[in-house]
């Protein structure tokens, strides 16, 4: 078998794979073809493939192509092909991080912590006169866009907080809400929203939406940038009509520099980071080496997605 890897992974993890392989197949790794074109024709002769190649690149797919192990959750970037193999994901890898995350960031901003890092930086003492703004995560009622492995993660955590949590999704039996009417019905009795929602779900966080929501309200961000009205977004932070969010994800990234998200006060910015962790490079490996197994031997994959609905 000959597999192609668009991974950015280091020496060490190319030689850790190389290992691992089951005998008879050959690994070409896009770091090791210094020029696009030698990239192109070895992704069009793959028959196994891991990791993120430009979209364009795949149209159309390869025509030997078997099985696809994307590295990353997200793919909404991939929508638009319609493979007749099989595609997984590595959602599972990144829901705990990426939750953590998101439950750093909230605590962050309830305790003041951006505006306490300021103030040790400029040697500045604010104290007794600023506990009476410090705000509890505990208890807060907390709405999920997505019950995916990272909602559901975020959950998790924050179950140790005690906040009542009610998940937004389309066919979850498992989820209390269904649809867009059901959001919007829930949204002012909601203190947190923690939005997890794939790249499918473009601009589903509206300005009605964001209205609805009480001014004592945070927003977290973890998905996708493009699921959020982020002008409307900046618009509730900047008239207060929002207490604050975190953004992992941001519709464009790197952020622009003229962006006013960047000096907006109870605004933080995790620059898509939510993902990361030590073992990220392993656990894709161990990922895409189980499936592979499993794919080999007709099993159902790990995370396995449909490109076509975008999750």
């Amino acid at each position: 078998m000959y597999l192609f890897v668009y991974s950015d992974f280091s020496a060490a993890a190319r030689a850790e794979l190389r290992c691992q392989l089951p005998a008879g197949t050959e690994a070409v790794f896009s770091a090791d073809l210094p020029t696009e074109q030698q990239r192109r024709a070895a992704l069009a002769r793959a028959e196994l493939l891991l990791g993120n190649p430009p979209a364009d690149w795949l149209a159309p797919l390869p025509t030997q192509l078997q099985f696809w192990q994307i590295d990353s959750a997200g793919i909404s970037q991939y929508q638009h092909l319609r493979p007749t193999f099989p595609v997984a994901n590595a959602g599972d890898l990144f829901a705990w991080p990426c939750a953590e995350t998101m439950v750093a960031g909230l605590l962050a901003l309830l305790r003041y912590v951006p505006e306490l890092a300021v103030w040790q930086a400029r040697q500045h003492w604010e104290g007794g006169q600023f506990r009476q703004q410090l705000g509890l995560l505990r208890g807060r009622r907390v709405l999920i866009l997505g019950r995916g492995t990272i909602g559901q993660a975020v959950a998790q955590q924050l179950s140790g907080f005690g906040c009542p949590v009610q998940f937004l999704a389309r066919t979850d039996p498992q989820a209390q809400l269904h649809t867009r009417a059901d959001v919007l019905a829930a949204l002012p009795n909601t203190d947190i929203v923690v939005n997890c929602l794939p790249g499918s779900a473009a601009g589903f966080f509206s300005a009605e939406l964001l209205a609805a929501l009480p001014p004592h309200a945070l927003y977290a961000s973890v998905g996708r940038g493009s699921t959020t009205d982020e002008p409307a977004l900046i618009a509730a932070l900047q008239e207060g009509r929002l207490a604050g969010a975190v953004l992992d994800v941001t519709a464009q990234e790197p952020l622009p520099t003229d962006n006013p998200l960047w000096k907006l006060p109870r605004v933080l910015l995790t620059q898509h980071t939510g993902g990361g962790h030590l073992g990220e490079q392993a656990g894709k490996l161990e990922i895409f080496l189980r499936n592979l197994h499993r794919w080999q031997q007709g099993e159902p994959l790990e995370n396995e997605v449909d490109l076509a609905r975008g999750y």
